[in-house]
């Protein structure tokens, strides 16, 4: 069935999308889980409960902190005393001692440091799960780690270029002529060039179709078209058809659009 459509395929858009439907239909008839284009990166979005309970005792911590300062500031309304006699249950402070003050300072660090360890371990946390998910997607798929890592572009709010400026400074690059120093060495190496004979035409066929898609994993970056190689290496009816269209492509020196669209590895 798949050869009946690959043949009636005029370009290599079509014959992507054959194969891109016939890898869904795969997929659906064996009951695999398909990816939608626009999911997550993979990391999940699931709280442990081990950070829950650290946030709740630094939420826990801060309201007491407040009550703290408060009662300290001269603050004496009941819900503000009870809460700070609850605070010292257990302990030989009193409210009615000289050094209450004192010992209200040191709750109050005592408080503000386990709020900062706190923190830290949250952060430690996050910025090990990040990178640990980040390294698991680069081996994965780049083109999901890239797109996880944009930012958004943020629009100017500043004034407005001016116009005359503006057609100053690019009239200056493209309307002004340069005088290049053509040196003595372009004609030698011309010279040396003409010699050279030229490369023999470049014939595309199945093989080197199948060669080419042997070495590339199976799963990583699948490109815009969401087509994994793991189907290129499977259809293997398909090799013909893409080294025909290849070929005509290679020929007229052109490719569709689909084609000059990939991934950009910065270093």
């Amino acid at each position: 069935m798949l050869v009946t459509y690959l043949e009636a395929s005029r370009d290599l858009c079509d014959t992507d999308s054959i194969l891109f439907g016939a890898a869904l239909a795969v997929c659906r008839i064996i009951g695999a889980k398909v990816a939608t284009a626009g999911r997550a990166t993979g990391q999940s979005s699931v709280i442990p409960a081990w950070r829950k309970r650290i946030e709740e005792r630094i939420a826990k911590a801060r309201a007491l902190i407040g009550r703290l300062i408060c009662f300290r500031s001269g603050n004496n309304r009941s819900r503000i005393v009870r809460t700070v006699r609850m605070a010292y249950t257990g302990t030989n402070v009193s409210l009615s001692k000289p050094d209450i003050m004192q010992k209200l300072t040191e709750r109050t660090d005592d408080l503000k440091q386990r709020i900062a360890a706190w923190g830290k371990r949250i952060r430690q946390y996050t910025e090990g799960s990040t990178r640990f998910n980040q390294n698991r997607l680069f081996q994965s798929d780049k083109m999901r780690l890239y797109e996880s890592l944009k930012r958004p572009i943020a629009s100017g709010t500043g004034p407005a270029p001016n116009q005359a400026d503006t057609v100053k400074f690019w009239r200056g690059l493209w309307s002004e002529s340069v005088n290049h120093s053509e040196g003595s060495w372009t004609k030698v190496v011309a010279n040396q060039c003409a010699s050279i004979t030229p490369m023999d035409p470049v014939i595309i066929t199945p093989d080197d179709v199948a060669e080419a898609v042997r070495s590339v994993p199976n799963w990583k970056s699948p490109g815009p078209d969401r087509l994994h190689h793991y189907w290129l290496k499977g259809f293997v009816v398909c090799h013909t058809v893409l080294a025909r269209q290849f070929q005509v492509a290679l020929n007229q020196k052109s490719l569709p659009s689909l084609f000059t669209t990939g991934i950009t590895l910065w270093p």
